[in-house]
C-alpha cells in the first residue's frame, strides 16, 4: 500500500466577498467551484454586521489590517458556502489562488476577478480544522445538504 495517495472528501468554508458580490461574479466564480470538482451543498447570502465580522476573523485582531478588513467585509452583501470534495480544502486554496492577486496564477479566481489584496473576492478556510469551526460560524448541521 506504499505509495498510495488516498484523497479524502472534506468539506471547506468559501465566501464570496462584497467586492464580487457588487459586481454580479457569484455565478462565476462558482462555476469555476464546479467546474474544478467542488460540490456546492449549502449556501446563503448574507449582510454580516460589525459583530458577526469582528468574531469571524477575530484570529486577526491583533493584525493591522484587522480593521480595514472587518470594514470591508461588512460593506456589502456576502455568499457563504460550503464546498465539498476530494481535498476540498487544498482545492478550493488552489481554485482561489494567491492573496495579493498580482501573485496569483492564471486561472485563478483571484487573478480573474480581484481588484487588490484587500478587496480579493473569495475567502477560503486554509486547513480541515478551521473550515469545521468556520462553517459552524455560518451553518447549523441541518442547513447543509452533502
Amino acid at each position: 500500500m506504499q505509495g498510495i495517495n488516498i484523497m479524502a472528501t472534506q468539506r471547506t468554508l468559501s465566501i464570496i466577498k462584497p467586492d464580487a458580490t457588487r459586481r454580479n461574479l457569484t455565478g462565476q466564480i462558482n462555476a469555476m467551484f464546479e467546474g474544478a470538482g467542488l460540490r456546492i451543498i449549502a449556501t446563503r447570502r448574507l449582510q454580516l454586521t460589525q459583530a458577526q465580522a469582528e468574531a469571524f476573523y477575530a484570529v486577526h485582531a491583533e493584525r493591522p489590517f484587522f480593521k480595514d478588513l472587518v470594514s470591508f467585509m461588512v460593506s456589502g452583501p456576502v455568499v457563504a458556502q460550503v464546498l465539498e470534495g476530494e481535498d476540498a480544502v487544498l482545492k478550493n486554496r488552489e481554485i482561489m489562488g494567491a492573496t495579493d492577486p498580482k501573485k496569483a496564477d492564471a486561472g485563478t479566481i483571484r487573478a480573474a476577478f480581484a481588484e487588490s489584496i484587500e478587496a480579493n473576492s473569495v475567502h477560503g478556510s486554509d486547513a480541515p480544522e478551521a473550515a469545521a469551526e468556520e462553517i459552524g460560524f455560518f451553518f447549523a448541521g441541518i442547513d447543509i445538504t452533502g
